[in-house]
């Protein structure tokens, strides 16, 4: 029988695990631990670590932590750009496996997690898979960023945020992917400070890949801790949905409507309001069933996660709805990126 399992053992692919992290002193212990706590064979699992030239700390802990554990290969590479997407390509190119799971440096994943993501790659024969993101706060307001992020008023209807069912989606949280994938379209696009994980994905789709969202892959991810940084964040997610989506027009599904003609109605109704008087009224009802619509989803969240968050979600959803549209018109509206030459996503 031991034979046997170790027979096993050695037909499983060889994993890279990629985390392309940034200042992530407060999290990498928990976020690297949870990688270095999985149950794949030793020999067939690496760990590589881009830093983006972190200045809190980052890179003095993960030396310590790879210095520490004896099970994986841990390696720390560079990132002078900076950015998601370059980090990324670099583990790609610096990476020796057969699959190439992200893991980012602000989540945790469980024990089976990279033994779950090839199964699944093996058993749907997807370019892609990923599951469930679970946000957690440590917080009061970073426990009511996470309530209102797991509810489709809250962000919309991504099947990773809040879905039991698993399926063919557009787009994964994370992801698991087969060597073949990059091989056949190239790395993620250098060009793209965020979103570059959609942009991918969309092209893998196009190629005629398929992506795979299974719940059993739950990831606990940490939301951010206060509205300030939670609308810069969100302001960032909309700018570059409107940078990707100039660039191709397939990167804009109907989910991403909702705000985005939300703030275009907000802010032509202010202005009419100021030009012409009969424009007050409907414009303070459109307010008034905002309201009416964030207070009845922020009660039923407040039932199932505590009712002393119940005066604090209707403004986290409103700086989602808000900073993710306003983000997203500045997004068109901007100058960016454009399409054309590929060499941005080249990994040779």
């Amino acid at each position: 029988m031991a034979a046997k399992c170790a027979e096993n053992e050695g037909a499983l692919p060889f994993v890279s695990v990629l985390m392309a992290i940034r200042n992530e002193a407060n999290y990498i212990r928990r976020s690297l631990g949870s990688v270095l706590a999985q149950d794949y064979p030793d020999h067939r699992m690496e760990v590589l670590v881009v830093d983006a030239m972190s200045t809190d700390g980052t890179h003095s802990i993960v030396s310590q932590m790879a210095a520490q554990q004896t099970r994986f290969q841990v390696r720390i590479l560079d990132n002078p750009r900076g950015i998601v997407s370059s980090g990324l390509n670099i583990g790609v190119r610096r990476g020796r496996g057969d699959v190439f799971i992200r893991v980012d440096g602000h989540c945790e994943i469980p024990p089976d997690y990279v033994r779950s993501c090839v199964k699944l790659l093996e058993s749907t024969g997807a370019a892609n898979v990923g599951g469930r993101q679970r946000p957690v706060g440590e917080s009061f307001v970073a426990r009511a960023i996470a309530l209102a992020t797991s509810f489709p008023f809250g962000i919309g209807n991504a099947r990773f945020r809040y879905s039991s069912e698993q399926g063919y989606v557009d787009t994964v949280y994370l992801g698991a992917y087969p060597r073949a994938a990059f091989e056949r379209i190239g790395g993620f696009d250098e060009r793209l400070v965020r979103h570059q994980d959609y942009e991918f994905n969309l092209r893998l789709r196009q190629s005629g890949g398929k992506i795979f969202y299974s719940p059993t892959l739950e990831v606990r991810y940490y939301s951010r801790a206060n509205l300030q940084d939670l609308v810069r964040q969100y302001f960032d997610y909309g700018f570059w949905k409107g940078q990707v989506t100039k660039q191709n027009r397939q990167a804009f599904a109907l989910r991403h409507a909702a705000p985005v003609v939300f703030v275009l109605v907000v802010l032509v109704g202010a202005l009419l309001s100021l030009l012409v008087p009969w424009v007050r009224v409907p414009y303070l009802g459109l307010w008034l069933l905002y309201l009416g619509a964030g207070l009845l989803a922020a009660a039923f969240l407040a039932a199932r996660g505590g009712w002393q968050y119940m005066p604090l979600l209707p403004l986290v959803f409103a700086a989602i709805h808000l900073s993710w549209g306003l983000g997203f018109w500045w997004g068109v509206i901007r100058p960016g990126v454009s399409t054309g030459s590929d060499t941005h996503r080249q990994l040779a």
